[in-house]
């Protein structure tokens, strides 16, 4: 995953990216399936690597720039991003080492079903998620919405420009 993950952010060819990007998310799954978090590698298949690449996909083929290579990165951009990155990879380390984690005894665990699950993803009380779902359907509409607005703003453009 660390490989794909690294392919995936140094690849100029955008399509390939997304392809990694791919795997690097069904390598995310394999990890939920391998720790017996089913739900959650089900949700990852179906959501991540499923719906969001498709998302990619058709809008990077809306803009139309497949077979463009991304622009070079200047040196000092790279050095910045490598510095931010290990300075990420630090502050994670120190977090997870700081932190005491408790043993959960046998009696004090809860079995949670699929059912309580669904229930409150959908429920609007207190502890609710449904409203985060919506917004996240109107942020996808609206990135779709403007990939539409960029591949036709591009394709006029060329016409007044011929």
């Amino acid at each position: 995953m660390i490989v794909f993950a690294a392919m995936t952010v140094s690849n100029k060819n955008i399509m390939r990216s997304i392809i990694y990007l791919l795997f690097v998310l069904i390598g995310m799954a394999a990890i939920y399936f391998m720790i017996e978090f089913y739900f959650l590698g089900a949700v990852q298949l179906t959501v991540y690597a499923g719906g969001i690449i498709v998302l990619y996909v058709n809008s990077v083929m809306l803009v139309e720039k497949i077979n463009n290579p991304l622009p070079s990165v200047a040196l000092w951009r790279r050095l910045l991003a490598g510095f931010l990155s290990a300075f990420g990879i630090i502050l994670t380390l120190f977090a997870v080492w700081s932190y005491d984690f408790a043993v959960v005894a046998e009696n004090q665990a809860k079995e949670i079903s699929i059912e309580d699950v669904g229930l409150t993803l959908l429920s609007y009380g207190d502890h609710g998620y449904i409203l985060p779902f919506e917004v996240i359907s109107v942020l996808l509409l609206a990135a779709m919405v403007g990939a539409i607005v960029i591949a036709k703003t591009n394709k006029h453009e060329q016409i007044t420009n011929k």
